[in-house]
């Protein structure tokens, strides 16, 4: 009938252009996902201090609200990659956004320290969505519009905590410790429903067996690595608990490399680390992720220090500000990459950008006592992360089968967090070695030792970079 085939040319229509609205609001939705990792982020280190104030416990302890985090984080991204290689991708990002919305809401609520703890826990999951917004990006998006937003995507967490820890300084100097965990329940929140409107589902995925015994062996051997990478210089580097972390460490990491060698269906495909892209971006991963926050870490300290030991006495609002220009750097990144790597230079992206981090915290040993330095220092190294960072997804995409890919970037993402956490613990454990006894602060000469720490990090991300095949970045062209 006429009025039938009416009807349905016109349900056509709608859904044509229901399908349309949604492709727009794809990447829009996907950067938002990356900026809430980004606020995750902004709410552990910054306010540390109004935590130990709030809840009447010491700075050590109060550091948790930070370190449980980032173990839970490490431990449950390779398993969200994993699942989300498979049909249930959408339903893992959804379920992840979920948990980081209860667990800021959790950590709002005046229910005292272990549930401050539990609520960061609880926003750890939120650490496993970047990977999983670059594999929907891969398959949801037109090859060239798909390799920019990968890139984008792979540097939104880096550059959004430049943007965040200024936001959540203010909120907190404004209206307390718990109006910051709100505004990050109200973030995910809005996150959340963008993303159960916009997110696809996965195509023609199957389904993946989850490796649950290598599930358990990384997360253990994860979590005590990063547990005392984080707590070490608390506990003491020759401690029972340090010496006892780093053997479950050890332990529970090799048993896993095992296990994954003779699994059938291994939560990593560790044999992809014998592809030159792979093991190039993951090795990249974790020298970068230490050279950005050792840095970061110096200067906030830094920067926070009152004049009469030696810093600029700023405000953790100030601190945060000062942070602005790594973000700057960060996505000017982003556009400086791509068509370098179309006109065939790729191969100096990594040195290069290893370089340029180097002279930028060489530069902060020397000269820090001005802002102006310190906004040129933190633009330059912001422009050295980010370009690595967005020179990654292309590596492993390259290098990975498809249906591998959640998973090889979600390995990455790990040895992100155990760059971040090593940076974060060395330049902590070289101030405190440089702190003289009954002073609260360290002198001089520890930034100067914990910057030249950092020129050795980036020589090595040099060297690496100077190794590598041509085809790990300038395959982008094909």
């Amino acid at each position: 009938m006429p009025g039938a085939g009416a009807g349905r040319a016109a349900t056509d229509v709608a859904e044509s252009g229901a399908a349309q609205r949604t492709a727009r609001g794809l990447v829009p939705t996907l950067v938002f996902l990356g900026l809430v990792v980004a606020v995750i982020s902004s709410l552990g280190a910054p306010l540390i201090p109004a935590v130990a104030v709030v809840h009447r416990v010491s700075l050590g302890d109060a550091q948790w609200s930070l370190t449980v985090t980032l173990v839970v984080g490490a431990m449950v991204t390779p398993v969200m990659g994993r699942l989300g290689d498979g049909p249930a991708r959408r339903s893992v990002m959804l379920a992840g956004l979920g948990l980081v919305v209860m667990g800021c809401v959790l950590a709002a609520l005046p229910f005292g320290f272990v549930a401050l703890l539990v609520g960061r826990g609880l926003q750890g999951a939120g650490l496993g969505l970047t990977p999983l917004t670059i594999v929907v990006a891969r398959e949801a998006l037109v090859p060239a519009r798909a390799r920019p937003t990968m890139a984008v995507l792979s540097i939104t967490t880096v550059a959004g905590v430049g943007l965040g820890y200024p936001v959540t300084g203010l909120i907190t100097e404004l209206g307390g410790l718990q109006a910051a965990y709100w505004f990050g329940a109200v973030v995910a929140a809005v996150a959340l429903v963008a993303a159960i409107r916009v997110l696809p589902h996965a195509g023609n995925a199957q389904a993946k067996r989850l490796d649950v015994p290598g599930a358990i062996l990384l997360g253990v051997g994860l979590g005590a690595l990063l547990l005392w990478i984080s707590k070490g210089e608390e506990w003491g580097w020759g401690s029972a608990a340090s010496i006892g972390s780093v053997v479950v460490a050890v332990g529970g990491l090799v048993a896993w490399v095992w296990h994954e060698g003779r699994s059938g269906h291994p939560l990593v495909e560790l044999r992809l680390l014998r592809l030159p892209g792979v093991l190039a971006a993951d090795v990249a991963a974790l020298l970068s992720g230490t050279g950005m926050y050792l840095l970061t870490s110096l200067m906030v300290q830094f920067v926070q220090t009152p004049p009469a030991d030696g810093g600029l006495g700023g405000s953790v609002v100030v601190a945060g500000l000062v942070l602005l220009p790594f973000s700057i750097g960060s996505l000017l990144a982003s556009r400086i990459a791509a068509p370098v790597i179309r006109r065939g230079w790729g191969r100096v992206l990594i040195p290069g950008a290893a370089l340029v981090g180097l002279v930028s915290v060489g530069a902060f040993g020397f000269v820090r006592h001005d802002y102006v330095v310190l906004t040129v220092v933190m633009a330059a190294t912001g422009l050295a992360v980010g370009t690595v960072f967005a020179v990654l997804p292309g590596m492993i995409t390259r290098g990975a089968p498809p249906h591998e890919t959640g998973s090889a970037m979600s390995f990455n993402q790990v040895l992100r967090y155990v760059g971040y956490s090593t940076g974060s613990a060395l330049s902590a454990a070289i101030l405190v070695a440089h702190t003289p006894d009954g002073q609260h602060f360290p002198n001089a000469v520890g930034y100067t030792v914990a910057a030249f720490a950092g020129v050795a990090v980036w020589v090595l991300a040099a060297a690496f970079g100077m190794l590598l095949p041509g085809k790990t970045t300038e395959g982008a062209r094909r």
